[in-house]
């Protein structure tokens, strides 16, 4: 067992270490879809709302939009979510605080006036790309063809 409290064992911590925090495969997917559709935003953008900092995965911030793509471990997706068996009680108050950190970032940008928009790593990117589409709404008439969200 290494000297860190949540690694089991030095491959475990190594996997652990090796998690981003952003630009992963589901979020680069989803910014592809929204690029090629002509949609322009911020990336992993701090905010505060309510006296609370967050960081969404994709910023709109003229249309007071945000939105995360949340992974299925980390946050606990009820499809796929596992507990860890390996030092769980370390894990299962870990995992805990990232959904109760997650509740109050969307109560506190909620109250703020700002649409949250949360999905899995799962969805189908295209599919996640046409929700916020939809939520962004049609563009305005004698807008550019590219739809600058805040930019």
């Amino acid at each position: 067992m290494t000297s860190d409290s949540w690694a089991s064992s030095s491959d475990s911590r190594r996997r652990m270490l090796a998690n981003r925090g952003r630009d992963t495969t589901p979020e680069r997917q989803v910014r592809s879809a929204l690029h090629r559709r002509g949609f322009r935003f911020f990336v992993d953008r701090w905010v505060i709302a309510d006296g609370v900092r967050t960081r969404p995965d994709l910023l709109f911030p003229r249309r007071r939009l945000a939105v995360y793509i949340d992974g299925c471990f980390w946050h606990r997706c009820p499809q796929h979510a596992t507990d860890p068996k390996a030092n769980s009680s370390y894990w299962g108050p870990k995992l805990e605080a990232n959904v109760a950190r997650d509740r109050r970032a969307t109560i506190a940008l909620e109250t703020g006036g700002w649409t949250v928009l949360r999905f899995w790593e799962h969805e189908d990117p295209h599919d996640v790309a046409s929700s916020i589409e939809t939520a962004l709404g049609a563009p305005r008439p004698g807008s550019a063809m590219i739809r600058d969200a805040g930019a």
